[in-house]
Order: C-alpha cells, then structure tokens, then sequence
C-alpha cells in the first residue's frame, strides 16, 4: 500500500516517478525472463491506459447527453476504443487477490479485441497459463492502479503513455541484444526527428520496431505548435510479437496509423508499395547477411546498383529512398561500414547515391548508444530536392554538391556501465548545425567548426574515394590557446620529462635490485 500511495503522490509529475514504478514492477517479476514479463506487464498498462480513455469519455458523455454514453461511434469519433464492463480496469482491480484473476484479464483482452477491430490478434491473452504467478498478477494490477490516480483524461493517457514508453526500454535493456531488436534509443530516435523536423505529411518507417520513430515524431509536433492530425504515420514490421508492441505504443499515445505486418518483410513484400513519404525515420538491422538479396536481383528500387546478397545495409538506403516524395528527406541508421564499404560492389552503389546528389548529412555516433549491438554506428540523411526543399512551407538553400559532415563520436555520457545517452543539449548542437547548413529561417548562419562540422564539396568527397566517414572531414579540434608561452612551456614540459625519466631510472634499478636479492639477477 505504501507504494501505491508514492505513486498516487507523484502520478507522473517528475522524471523519477517511471524509474521507481519500473524497480517496483521489476520486483514482482521474479524469475520469469524479461522477454516474457515484458508483454504481461506492457499488456496490462495497455489494458489500464483504454479503460481509463473509456471512463473519462464515457463520464463526459453522461454529463451531455446520458443515450449518446451508450453509442460507439462517440467513443470511435474521439479515437477511443469501446471497452465492455468486464473488461474495464475497474472489474480487474476488485478482483485482483482472486486465484482467476488470470482467466479475467484474457477475457477482457478477447472482449476488447472483439468489439475493436484494428485490435484483432494484437493483445496478449495467455494470463491464465498456469506458469504464471497469480498473486503476482494481482500485485502487479495493484501497482499500475496507481498511475494516473484521479488525473483527468488528457493528464492520465500522456502519464501512461510515458509509462509504456519507459517500460519498453527497460526491457529492451534488460534483454541485451534481443531487446534491441524491437527497440531503438530514444536519444537516437530524438537526433534523427530535431534534425528532419517532421511537423506535417506522411511518415514512414519500413522496419518500425515498437513504434518509437512514430512516437518521438507525434511528440515533436505538439510540442512546437501543431496538431496530432498534421501527420500521417505508416509502418511495416516483419516480427508479429514487435508488430503487436507497436500497435499497443501506438494506442497508448492516441495515434492512429497503418502499421502493416507479414513476415515476409518490406523486401519481398512491399506492403506500402506506392507509398511517397515526405518523412522516413528508420534503424535497419545491422549487416544483415540473410536477406534474400539472391531472389531480388532485378527490382525498380535499386536506382544506384544491385545490393549485394551477403548484406542488407545498400538495400535498406535504396528502398529508402525509393519511398521519398519529390521534396521528402530520410534518416537512417546503419553501421558505421556503410560508410566506406567497398565490398560487393557497396562503394560504387554509394558513388552514384552521390553523383545522384541524394545524401545530404552524415552524422557519426558515440560508441555504446544502443542495447543490441557495440558497433559503432553513423546516420544518413538523405533528402529528394536538394535544390530547395521545404521547412514548413519555407524554402531551404540549394545544397546539391554539397554534403555535411557531423563527427559526434566525442558525445554523450554515461547512464550506466554498458550504455551511453546523447544529452538535450547535444542532441539541440546536432540539429542546429543541420538547421543552419541547410538555410533553415531563424536557424542562424553556418560556419565549420574544426572537429565537429565540415560542409564538403562533391570534389572533396571525390578526393577520398567516396568515402563518408566524418572524421576524414572534419579535421581536428582547435585546440584553446591557454596564455603560455611557446618558450616556457618548452622549457617547463622538458624539465618534467627529465625529472620523469630520473624517476624512471630510479624505479628500474630498485626493481633490479629486488630481483638480484631474490636470485634472478641479470644474465651475463
């Protein structure tokens, strides 16, 4: 009880409130493995996050006109899923310490899923197995009860949404390689939107994962003045579990989108194939070897070169930018090897990607940002239009022969042994550098800065062989000039080395000495 009452306390209003819900939540799981706990503790926060969307429209409607509390299409017309009474969070929770309590939440995923169709085959249903715990089921309903506690609507779903967002990626992190599959950092997803700023158009991700892309780019409408309706949000996803995930992130913010899924994939079945996106958001898996490249030798999408079979990196760039509207822009991350690759062919295809004039920005990342991988990895930005494209219906300067380079490997810090995060204000120097480049209005005048940004010519590219990397570009760091003297640093740094290397001499024959004394004196 006192932790639901910490709970009620906070309910969301600071940073700290999802990371002790989560060691809370943690707690109760107990042995099972996070891969598992992930979709029963995600599930239910779900469960909560439709019930209480329910409840507060349902109570606004009784207030109006008590025969419409009764109507679908009041519920619908509001992006809010009709829940039945045995399946609101109500029912769950004065039947949380009972042994069935697993029986009653399948029952209202089924219910849910049943009078909601965009909800078919997305909700887990598997509480009643006998493996799973039921006090710890009801513990857990205890727990989430808590959130968003007498909070109205808007407040409650932004809290839980939060809430869910949190919770992934601590799963993600507890599952190591396989949690970065369905997960990208938020940092990293938060670089790639300030930098392409989609506020209105059609957004896609062809391999969205749980939907984190989507999210971060909802978010960064409404925070700088527009509506959840100025985007329209496409995805593909080839994992069903990852597909369901997303649907239910989605949800959870009130978004609606097309998020298709077979597990073919968005290669060999391209299900948005006439799709042109003004905005592409994407992190491919790394290097993927196994991609059915062999099947996929003569396709409209590679404009700039067959990829090869043996990796999937070209490929993914080139479906990529076969989906860009005529002024559209994308953000990729890959591995750092695709930007100097010349395997299979790889260097020339990102020869014509260049003479095309279609790579606009190359960011190099810090090393550690992600769960699944240690390879260091890099953004592409690609952009159709170079000449002008827009910004908010504002004209951005001719770019083309140009490509800017950002070397950020020096950034972020650490938040915990293995994992490193972008700060707020790197993540705003990175985009800013990008804003100003490309003439955005307001965004001030860019000039390089030795070893962060260099805006090179397709004839500098063209004297590194293609090749993309940052650090080729950007030169050294300047180094601060500290007042001292070239003479009498000389002087001071030479006497420091002598004095060093007395002491040095001094250590070495104390050792030989120790040595001698114990019998192993130097051969003669």
């Amino acid at each position: 009880m006192a932790r639901q009452n910490a709970t009620k306390k906070s309910n969301g209003g600071n940073l700290g409130f999802e990371a002790d819900l989560f060691k809370t939540a943690d707690k109760l799981r107990g042995n099972m493995e996070p891969s598992d706990y992930k979709h029963v503790a995600l599930g239910l926060i779900f469960l909560k996050y439709i019930s209480d969307a329910f409840e507060a429209r349902h109570q606004a409607l009784l207030t109006e006109d008590p025969a419409a509390a009764e109507d679908r299409d009041e519920y619908l017309a509001e992006n809010v899923f009709w829940v039945p009474k045995e399946a609101r969070w109500s029912h769950l929770q004065a039947n949380a310490k009972k042994p069935t309590i697993g029986t009653l939440i399948d029952d209202a995923m089924r219910a849910i899923e049943k009078e909601n169709e965009s909800l078919k085959g997305v909700l887990p249903k598997d509480y009643a197995r006998p493996a799973l715990n039921k006090v710890m089921l009801g513990e857990l309903i205890d727990l989430i009860s808590g959130i968003a506690l007498n909070e109205d609507g808007d407040k409650s779903k932004d809290i839980l949404g939060r809430v869910y967002e949190y919770f992934l990626g601590q799963f993600a992190g507890a599952e190591g390689k396989r949690g970065g599959e369905f997960y990208t950092p938020r940092s990293v997803v938060r670089v790639l939107v300030e930098m392409l700023e989609p506020y209105t158009g059609r957004v896609y991700d062809p391999c969205c994962g749980s939907g984190g892309m989507f999210v971060q780019s909802d978010k960064f409408v409404q925070e700088h003045g527009g509506r959840i309706g100025d985007i329209a949000i496409y995805g593909q996803e080839s994992n069903y579990t990852t597909w369901r995930l997303c649907k239910m992130n989605l949800a959870v913010r009130g978004i609606d989108a097309d998020i298709r899924w077979n597990n073919e994939g968005s290669f060999h079945k391209d299900e948005l194939r006439d799709l042109k996106a003004d905005f592409i958001l994407a992190n491919p898996p790394f290097n993927v070897s196994d991609w059915g490249g062999e099947r996929l030798r003569d396709d409209v999408r590679w404009q700039f070169g067959v990829p090869p079979v043996g990796n999937a990196n070209y490929a993914w760039l080139q479906h990529i930018h076969h989906h860009l509207a005529p002024n559209g822009i994308a953000g990729v991350v890959l591995a750092n090897g695709s930007m100097s690759s010349n395997q299979s062919g790889e260097g020339e295809i990102r020869k014509a990607m260049l003479e095309a004039d279609v790579v606009d920005c190359m960011v190099a990342l810090p090393g550690q940002l992600f769960y699944s991988t240690q390879i260091p990895a890099c953004l592409w930005i690609l952009a159709k239009g170079r000449n002008n494209g827009l910004v908010k219906k504002t004209k951005l300067r001719d770019r083309r022969g140009q490509v800017l380079f950002i070397d950020a490997r020096s950034m972020g810090v650490m938040v915990d042994r293995t994992r490193r995060e972008l700060t707020d204000e790197e993540i705003k120097k990175i985009a800013d550098t990008y804003h100003a480049w490309r003439g955005e209005k307001d965004a001030g005048e860019y000039v390089d800065v030795p070893g962060f940004c260099k805006s090179a010519t397709l004839d500098e590219i063209r004297r590194h062989d293609y090749v993309l990397t940052p650090g080729r570009y950007v030169g050294a760091a300047a180094q601060e000039d500290d007042g001292e003297p070239f003479e009498v640093k000389m002087a001071r740094l030479a006497a420091q080395w002598r004095k060093q290397r007395a002491e040095a001499a001094r250590l070495d024959a104390a050792i030989e000495a120790n040595l001698e004394a114990l019998g192993f004196s130097t051969p003669r």
